[in-house]
């Protein structure tokens, strides 16, 4: 299978390591696809994993075409690819909100993966969830998941409806997660701690209370049961928090995050 990732930035470079990391493909059988700015060419063929173009006649060698840019891209996209594309192509688009009836009326290739990982896929520690239309086969849906796969774990949603919603959740999560630990952060250093204490002190807290949760089959709420007893410190720390309606801010965040991928598909 030759690949063509149509995007050279973090999730394109991000793919295109852990193909080659894996031994999924060899550094003939794909190609990245960039625009010719910034010297980011000369960038991307020194990392010697692909072969590097910033013309579009390449997209009508490849099996498989991954779209990682920006949503907001795809007019100019679109318009460049369509003339050079073959009927039997599979594409796999990780563009946030795009949907999959859009890529095939405006590409007319029928057979469509939408996929949206998130930032830990650079340590191959991902979350990707993806859906296909009817035409892609089994075996091909097959292959484009082992190749998902090296980036981390997957997950094959029928309902490409839900794929907004992973993007709130997990595409946009990891977000969520650094914002919490910033603020825990600075509380600390408002506490009087240094920046480097205060760091360690919530980076080791989120690695422990994530193992812990990876480890045990005990959910979320009976967790903040062991930790918070009655009259204690946690107790007055999750009481503030649901004063605040900190759970409602949170979910409402998602909401509007689900809002947005929606917006951008237009």
């Amino acid at each position: 299978m030759k690949i063509l990732i149509v995007g050279g930035g973090n999730m394109g470079v991000t793919y295109a390591r852990a193909f080659i990391n894996s031994h999924v493909v060899t550094s003939d059988q794909l190609m990245i696809l960039e625009k010719n700015l910034d010297n980011r060419i000369d960038q991307l063929n020194s990392l010697g994993i692909a072969q590097i173009h910033n013309a579009p006649h390449c997209v009508k060698e490849a099996d498989l075409i991954i779209l990682a840019v920006k949503p907001q891209d795809t007019d100019e996209l679109f318009e460049q690819m369509r003339g050079f594309l073959v009927g039997d192509q599979i594409i796999l688009s990780i563009m946030a909100g795009v949907k999959a009836e859009t890529i095939v009326d405006r590409l007319g290739i029928k057979k469509v993966i939408r996929a949206m990982p998130n930032l830990p896929s650079q340590i191959g520690a991902g979350m990707t969830a993806f859906t296909a239309t009817p035409e892609v086969s089994r075996f091909e849906l097959g292959a484009i998941q082992n190749l998902l796969a090296t980036t981390g774990k997957t997950l094959n949603i029928r309902n490409e409806g839900l794929i907004n919603a992973v993007t709130a959740i997990s595409g946009s999560g990891p977000a969520y997660i650094y914002y919490f630990m910033d603020s825990m952060i600075n509380a600390a250093i408002d506490m009087g701690m240094s920046h480097a204490e205060a760091e360690l002190l919530v980076k080791q807290t989120f690695v422990g209370a994530l193992g812990l949760f990876q480890q045990n089959s005990i959910s979320c709420k009976e967790w903040i049961q062991k930790v918070a007893s009655k009259g204690g410190t946690t107790e007055a720390a999750i009481n503030h928090f649901n004063s605040q309606k900190l759970d409602s801010i949170i979910r409402q965040g998602a909401h509007e995050a689900l809002k947005r991928a929606e917006d951008l598909g237009g």
